[in-house]
């Protein structure tokens, strides 16, 4: 069979699309509308490819964004921000023709890495593959009622907690925004670490309507716990949730994720993705208790003869003192510098 790769152009986003919806491990960061927004919203190139089979149909799709950084270099990560991204295909053959057509082009443009975001093992990859990391993956019960009695009493005792303190909880979507970023920031500030801008959640609000929604935990009549959630097919996932320091003594953080997992089960999904963690990291065991399993990362990457894979980890010792100082900033400035800074960071 013939297979042709090509690079993208607007007369295939329905085809793409429609193919990404179909195949079992298309994810929402796969499809065509992350292209324009990522473009718009940090300023990078997107360079996706696709593969045809005789017929001329999409048999293969993959994502991938150009990042560049004074910081971190000149970077191809399929795709950036997420979890999610590398190839799909009809089979493994034709992922690998659209990854190795990723790094020819790579090799052309003088790219100082490439990484792809895969969910499975490719067992005939010659690719360096990194492990480090798992995505958080519940497997929804039927009822609310059982999730609570999957959980235990001391975890229902947490969530009742809050209840006796009078907090409150709403769904909604971009009139809840400024809440919702708020406490990101002044969560993100206090972990030292810097912000996306306020117009890229706006943006994903908008171009996915449909898809996106945000909860946020009121206590005192102030926003103190929020997460935004996005679905796809069976699935629903939270990118980015965030707590303020002050509200963790009366265990708020179980109650928003009590709050939206029933709101998951409510809405018919099958499964709950947390997100991804270190093996026994302190966000693991948090996942971990809510009946969550591990699912492996693979994250494949290519690099130039000669050249080293930066450590971007935040555990990477370079960045300590940085993170300290961030720590220490005004939440105004943190809002005002951290977009810039944050765009670099894949």
């Amino acid at each position: 069979m013939t297979i042709l790769v090509k690079t993208y152009n607007s007369a295939i986003d329905a085809e793409w699309d429609e193919y990404v919806k179909s195949h079992d491990n298309g994810s929402i960061y796969h499809l065509m509308s992350w292209k324009p927004l990522i473009e718009k919203c940090f300023g990078h190139k997107a360079s996706y490819l696709y593969a045809i089979n005789e017929s001329g149909k999409i048999c293969g799709v993959l994502p991938a964004v150009n990042v560049k950084s004074a910081l971190f270099g000149n970077n191809l990560i399929s795709m950036p921000y997420f979890n999610y991204g590398g190839a799909i295909a009809d089979s493994t053959e034709i992922a690998q023709k659209l990854t190795q057509a990723t790094i020819e082009f790579a090799k052309q443009q003088g790219i100082d890495y490439v990484q792809f975001r895969e969910n499975q093992a490719d067992p005939d990859s010659t690719l360096e593959v990194s492990t480090s990391k798992v995505n958080m993956i519940l497997q929804l019960p039927e009822t609310a009622e059982l999730l609570g009695k999957s959980i235990g009493s001391k975890r229902r005792s947490q969530i009742k907690r809050p209840i006796r303190e009078g907090v409150s909880h709403k769904f909604g979507g971009l009139e809840l925004l400024d809440d919702f970023y708020e406490v990101f920031c002044l969560n993100m500030r206090d972990l030292g670490t810097p912000v996306y801008a306020k117009s890229f959640f706006q943006e994903i609000l908008t171009t996915f309507a449909s898809n996106a929604i945000l909860c946020v935990i009121y206590w005192e009549g102030k926003p103190v716990s929020t997460g935004f959630l996005l679905h796809h097919n069976n699935r629903m996932e939270i990118p980015w949730a965030s707590t303020v320091r002050y509200a963790n003594r009366i265990s708020v953080n179980m109650y928003l994720y009590w709050q939206i997992l029933s709101y998951a089960i409510e809405q018919e999904f099958k499964e709950f993705d947390f997100g991804r963690s270190t093996i026994d990291a302190g966000t693991y065991k948090f996942k971990k208790q809510w009946g969550a399993e591990p699912s492996q990362c693979y994250w494949y990457h290519w690099v130039p003869d000669g050249k080293t894979l930066p450590n971007l980890s935040p555990t990477n010792s370079k960045f300590e003192l940085a993170i300290k100082i961030w720590q220490k900033l005004p939440l105004g400035i943190t809002k005002l510098i951290g977009p810039p800074i944050v765009k670099n960071l894949p």
